[in-house]
């Protein structure tokens, strides 16, 4: 799982900081939260559900089978799965699993799919079509572009000719959408949010997920724009404040998790797209790499967002959809040390520290 993140930061001095999957953390202005994407549904599950799922990421040298892997979901109670690297042995050990699926198309694949309608037919017939017993919930078609590859004028064609794949083959009930990143958005408090300037393809891809009824995709972590904003206190971005941290009108934040989340939502509103609801489909906290990445503010971090989730937003009340990024420790990332430090789990399969699904 590759992709670029832009986090945001609130709090007096407003403004925010991304970086990409390698995790190179740059200033950006408060608002950009991230929204990522993440796919379409084959089991009639409804989108306001709480769930929590876990990204499944393999950039490690001795990680378990994926037979294995599906198996450590399940006997922890981990009741979905974003998978970026779709494959034949993975689709098999998943089928009968009842997770509930998140399946990437990939950032190298969007022009394919952009330009040719036959091209997106061939992906859903492999990766979909025949396979049995899957739960599919979500196709992410592109992941953080351009960050993480891509180019930002493929995304809607590509997303349309997904779309239209899936209606002829009769799976019109999977939910299409993209992941992106709090780049694209900008405006302090959340309300004042709008798509920002790395945002400017966002409002007609906005406008076709109302049209169609899917959720965007947003990758959220406030972890990052922590790290990029010194004015922001480590209790507001691990769910641990006291209280208000930011007003804004009628609702009042206490943490950066909802105020990311609420900045999108109201970038959403203005594109004129205020029904789209959104599915957070990557949030995490390192576990080593940095001072404030340790195991004690990743367990605070995650457990906290676990015991969040049923609640809500301010702005939007009521159960989100949320997947924790990642489940494994993966020693092959590149980019910052943190990078390696995401997982819940060791390659082992034991715990890198106590957590409660």
């Amino acid at each position: 799982m590759q992709k670029a993140h832009l986090r945001n930061s609130i709090v007096e001095s407003l403004t925010s900081c991304s970086h990409s999957r390698t995790r190179q953390v740059k200033m950006v202005k408060h608002g950009a939260f991230a929204v990522a994407l993440v796919v379409g549904f084959l089991a009639a599950i409804p989108a306001a559900v709480e769930s929590i799922g876990v990204c499944y990421g393999v950039n490690g040298n001795r990680l378990p089978s994926a037979s294995e892997v599906v198996q450590l979901y399940k006997s922890n109670g981990i009741t979905g799965m974003r998978v970026y690297n779709v494959n034949d042995d993975t689709l098999k050990a998943l089928s009968g699993s009842n997770l509930g699926l998140i399946l990437d198309t990939g950032n190298t694949q969007l022009n394919a799919l952009a330009s040719s309608a036959s091209n997106a037919d061939a992906w859903v017939k492999a990766n979909v079509q025949s396979q049995q017993g899957l739960t599919i919930k979500y196709i992410a078609v592109g992941n953080e572009v351009p960050n993480q590859g891509g180019r930002t004028q493929d995304v809607l064609p590509a997303m349309k000719n997904i779309q239209n794949a899936l209606v002829r083959a009769g799976l019109g009930g999977i939910k299409v959408s993209t992941a992106v990143h709090s780049g694209v958005t900008k405006g302090f408090p959340p309300s004042q949010g709008t798509f920002s300037d790395d945002g400017a393809h966002m409002p007609p891809i906005a406008q076709y997920l109302a049209s169609i009824g899917s959720p965007l995709l947003a990758n959220i972590y406030p972890y990052f724009s922590f790290k990029g904003t010194p004015s922001i206190d480590i209790k507001y971005a691990l769910f641990t404040a006291p209280g208000t941290v930011v007003p804004d009108g009628p609702n009042s934040y206490q943490n950066l998790f909802d105020a990311l989340v609420d900045t999108m939502y109201s970038a959403l509103e203005k594109a004129g797209a205020g029904s789209v609801p959104i599915v957070v489909s990557e949030s995490g906290w390192p576990s080593a790499g940095d001072p404030d990445a340790t195991a004690a503010n990743a367990r605070t971090y995650n457990q906290n967002l676990i015991n969040h989730v049923g609640k809500g937003t301010p702005k939007r009340p009521g159960a989100i959809e949320a997947y924790i990024f990642a489940m494994f420790n993966e020693n092959l990332k590149g980019g910052l040390e943190t990078e390696k430090h995401f997982g819940l789990f060791n390659s082992d399969k034991s715990l890198a520290y106590s957590i409660n699904f």
